[in-house]
């Protein structure tokens, strides 16, 4: 039967298959993978393939926010203190104000636009609004993604900042939406008890984030589990209870699982390796799932009737919404320059959380509730399309990229060291240049600094010793206190650092 449970597995499996193959080759040619999940899952969806009839709002938010939940989690565990620390400032201006202007000037844009030169569209000043508060905030899941996987390396903190800006600003897309849903609904426009509702559930999803990441913490370490691959299994559990045990405290739930998520990250605790590398997959994976599942929900066939309309909004949040309110946001901090401010604008990518918000007008019964998300989606596919294939050129062209000259993938050593443990580390394979003074790993001549800790033969490891006799085609992994040693190491011995 093409219903059971049986052709489901089948598909997804394929889906999920195709989808990591698409990011592969993809990221060869600078197109956002995140953008290709989108399209796979339309491909198989109704309109086009109907490998998947799925229509169903509700389960395709609440696929959201768990997988929301999840990314937002691993985010913050990969966020570093030290690295936040001189932009939390900026950051939290950007995830509060910079979103509730872009959502302003947005809102006021679409009102007018729709009502001169879109009238069959017929949306209010506050639906105008309410659809601007669901594209309003910086995609978690599109930046984590992009940044990461592009490997770019920015001056200035700015990786750190915008990584900030984008795993803490949904909770105020998210209240604007829910706030906005309601004052259409009831025509109640109580705005105190509204700005009251919205820094309760900030400071209460910040202080269980907070409390509940300590308690994990200290449960983590103590509990002495036998069964080493139950570690990830709990802190999987953690996440989830961290989440939803804030949203009964009337918090923010998403704020309280990236804030947990860092407290967790920072500290040291049982299996953090083995942990963090299953989070990652979990993120990836729920990544993949999400942006299928919306791109099921879509319908190909409904896009182009909002196209024009979706263009001049997607267009005037890149040019104008997004770079005013970055603008006007970071006044206060004038020792940035006007090129990161310039960039912090440009790094204002829709993903799925618009999608995902979106859905929230759909279940509430929202008049145009169809029409918004086309729209939304259609500039997800705009910003992921203008902006997502253009992080690296932009960052060149203001002179912001660093070069990643060391990079941290190990192919023929996969060793990790503590967090604690400042060094870095790097393999290397053995060239007739390195030999040119001699075979000897004594005749290397490595500063102090460096050690070659491990050596790989046809297959066999072993540790060298000064007076081990070196072949072509080895391979040598190096340690030295950072990566400035590992850098001078890679010179003496000929090698391009740019190619290492």
């Amino acid at each position: 039967m093409l219903n059971g449970i049986e052709y489901f597995l089948l598909i997804g499996s394929l889906l999920l298959f195709m989808s990591i193959i698409a990011g592969k080759t993809g990221y060869r040619f600078g197109v956002p993978m995140l953008l290709l999940f989108l399209g796979i899952g339309m491909l198989a969806g109704n309109d086009v393939l109907n490998f998947i009839a799925f229509d169903n709002a509700l389960s395709a938010q609440n696929i959201g926010v768990v997988a929301l939940a999840c990314i937002l989690f691993s985010g913050g565990m990969d966020t570093k203190y030290d690295e936040i620390k001189p932009v939390m400032g900026q950051g939290v201006v950007l995830s509060t104000l910079g979103v509730l202007l872009t959502a302003v000037f947005t809102g006021f844009f679409i009102y007018y636009a729709t009502l001169f030169f879109f009238p069959s569209l017929g949306l209010t000043l506050l639906e105008s609004l309410l659809l601007a508060s669901v594209m309003s905030s910086t995609d978690s899941a599109s930046v984590f993604a992009l940044l990461r996987s592009s490997g770019l390396s920015l001056r200035h903190r700015l990786r750190p900042m915008l990584e900030l800006e984008s795993g803490s600003n949904d909770p105020m897309a998210y209240m604007l939406t829910i706030s906005l849903i309601q004052l259409i609904k009831t025509q109640a426009h109580d705005w105190t008890i509204i700005s009251i509702m919205f820094f309760v559930q900030l400071i209460i999803g910040a202080v269980a984030g907070f409390l509940l990441g300590k308690i994990t913490l200290r449960i983590i370490n103590r509990i002495n589990i036998h069964n080493d691959a139950l570690y990830p299994v709990l802190l999987l559990s953690a996440m989830l209870f961290i989440f939803s045990a804030t949203y009964f405290m009337k918090g923010n739930g998403y704020l309280a699982v990236y804030i947990g998520g860092m407290v967790i990250g920072n500290k040291r605790f049982v299996h953090k390796r083995t942990v963090r590398k299953f989070f990652d997959g979990m993120a990836w994976l729920f990544q993949i799932v999400m942006f299928l599942t919306l791109g099921l929900l879509v319908s190909p066939k409904a896009l182009p009737q909002v196209a024009g309309i979706s263009i001049v909004i997607g267009l005037f949040m890149i040019i104008f919404a997004r770079p005013a309110a970055v603008l006007i946001s970071l006044l206060p901090f004038r020792k940035m320059t006007f090129k990161d401010r310039i960039y912090v604008s440009w790094v204002g990518l829709r993903g799925a959380v618009p999608i995902v918000f979106a859905t929230y007008p759909l279940i509430a019964g929202v008049a145009h509730a169809d029409t918004m998300f086309n729209i939304v989606f259609f500039c997800t596919i705009i910003s992921l399309l203008v902006q997502g294939t253009t992080l690296t050129p932009v960052a060149k062209w203001l002179e912001l990229a660093k070069a990643n000259l060391l990079p941290r993938r190990m192919v023929d050593f996969d060793v990790e060291f503590a967090e604690e443990i400042k060094s870095s580390t790097m393999e290397v394979t053995v060239t007739d240049t390195m030999l040119a003074e001699g075979a000897r790993l004594m005749d290397l001549q490595l500063p102090e600094r460096t050690l070659v800790v491990m050596a790989k033969r046809n297959n066999n490891y072993f540790i060298p010793k000064g007076n081990t006799e070196l072949k072509v085609g080895d391979k040598l992994l190096l340690i030295s206190d950072d990566e400035h040693g590992i850098e001078q190491t890679l010179r003496k011995l000929g090698v391009p650092v740019e190619n290492s």
